[in-house]
This record gives C-alpha cells, structure tokens and sequence, in this order.
C-alpha cells in the first residue's frame, strides 16, 4: 500500500469517475429499466490500476452523484466499492480475456444485488427512483414481499448492465496500447 501512484494513474481514475457519472446520470435521466452505465469506469479502474483504485472509483463516483443528483446514490457507495474490489481481484489473478470478463460479469451480477437490496429496502423502502421502480411497485402489487420485489429487478438488470460493461471494458483494454498497459502493475496502490 506504500507504493507511489503516478499521475497517469490518478488521470485515468479521475476519467473512470467522469465515466460513471455521465453513464449514471444518462440511465437516470431517461430512467431506461433494467439498465445502470455507472460501474464503466469503476470495472477500467480496477483492470487496469488494482482493486483498490477501482473500489475507489467506484466510492468517489456515489459521492459525487450523491452531490449533482441527489443522496439517493451514496449509501450505494459500498455496492461500487465491492464491484471495484471484486474485478480487481480477479484481474490481477488471472488475464482479463473475454471469458473472465463475462465470469466476472455474472459474479458481480449476483453480489452487487445482495449487498445494494437490502441498502435499498432499509433506507428506501426498496424504491430509489430509477428504472427498476417500475418492476419493484408491480412484483408488489402482485404479492411478492418487499426484498423479493426489490431484489429481482436488481438482479435481471445487473445480468444485463455488469456482464454488458465487463464485455465493454474487455475490448476497451484490449484496444489500449501496450506501453500503458506495461506499466499496469506500477500504477497499483
């Protein structure tokens, strides 16, 4: 943990941030279901500079976007955190090849649910005001108790949202240039 970070590193996590926040507040303006675009940047981060840069991109993007949009995204700081952590692991373990990215995908599909519904449900009451909503108030309506109704929209949309932007993230590292990724291991902190 003592290792120096390099300017390109704090760079490349600052525009991982900008990365999260306009993907976020893109899917929150038009509050497309089952869809999130705000982890882009917190998956790159933690590829590319270790899981400790990732879950601090992840954590930093929730603060801001608790500041621009709303406090509704901060308590889901530690969902970012974990989602940073967990890919940064796993691609210092093994080669982020398009197989790990959709592994890591389906990982990060199921926790982030589990750690952000019951965050959702204690302090929202399972609504957040994004699109999932919508499928939250009709599994309800339909008779499904409330960490079950909140629970399954987060869970089909991440399937969607986090394999899709591993992937994204896949092609992404694969298209940057050598020297940048040669210098991976010294951007770690």
């Amino acid at each position: 943990m003592n290792k120096k970070i390099s300017t390109q590193a704090l760079v490349i996590a600052s525009l991982c941030v900008v990365i999260n926040i306009i993907g976020g507040y893109l899917v929150t303006m038009v509050k497309i279901p089952l869809l999130f675009l705000d982890a882009i940047g917190t998956i790159f981060s933690a590829v590319i500079l270790g899981p400790w840069v990732g879950g601090l991109v992840g954590v930093v993007t929730n603060l801001v976007l608790g500041i621009i949009q709303g406090p509704t995204a901060i308590p889901f700081g530690i969902v970012s955190l974990a989602i940073g952590v967990i890919v940064g692991f796993i691609a210092k373990k093994r080669n982020f090849s398009l197989g790990t990215a959709i592994i890591t995908g389906l990982i990060i599909s199921v926790v982030a649910p589990l750690i952000g519904t019951p965050i959702a449900v204690a302090i929202f009451g399972g609504l957040t005001g994004g699109g999932t909503d919508i499928f939250v108030i009709w599994l309800l309506k339909s008779g499904q108790k409330i960490f079950t109704a909140a629970f399954l929209p987060r869970i089909t949309g991440n399937l969607v949202d986090k394999i899709g932007s591993c992937i994204i993230v896949y092609y992404l590292v694969k298209a940057l240039p050598m020297e940048l990724m040669k210098g991976k291991n010294s951007c770690e902190a």
